[in-house]
């Protein structure tokens, strides 16, 4: 019988810096669930900028980060943009929500490369 790992420990890139000047970079994020992707879609913010959309689902799904005493929206707001990048990765590879990737060969030259692999019926 496997277990589910539900919880991912990373790193960010850049680190956050809060209020005081201390550096955060050594996290937690948990796996997404249905409630973390349905229920900020009813928040005013997502629906008057749907690009908030991804701030409120990293504060749900981040549980730690570093010594801070709770992951909020204000938090992810102060994340420098490589670290929101790197956040946003993490969450779309542990979630499953990653295009697959496939090794392939050019028929022409030989050459082998990495292409995108659109998920089924997307």
């Amino acid at each position: 019988m496997s277990v589910l790992a539900t919880e991912i420990e990373f790193e960010l890139p850049k680190g956050y810096v809060d209020a005081e000047g201390t550096l955060h970079r050594a996290g937690v994020m948990r796996l997404a669930t249905a409630a973390d992707e349905i229920y900020p879609l009813k928040d005013p913010r997502v629906r008057n900028w749907p690009a908030y959309l991804v701030v409120l689902l990293l504060s749900r799904v981040v549980t730690r980060l570093g010594g801070l005493p709770e992951i909020n929206p204000g938090v992810i707001e102060g994340l420098f943009s490589e670290d929101l990048a790197y956040l946003q990765d993490l969450y779309n590879r542990v979630n499953g929500l990653a295009p697959g990737t496939a090794a392939v060969e050019c028929p022409h030259c030989g050459r082998g490369h990495e292409v995108e692999v659109p998920p089924l019926g997307g």
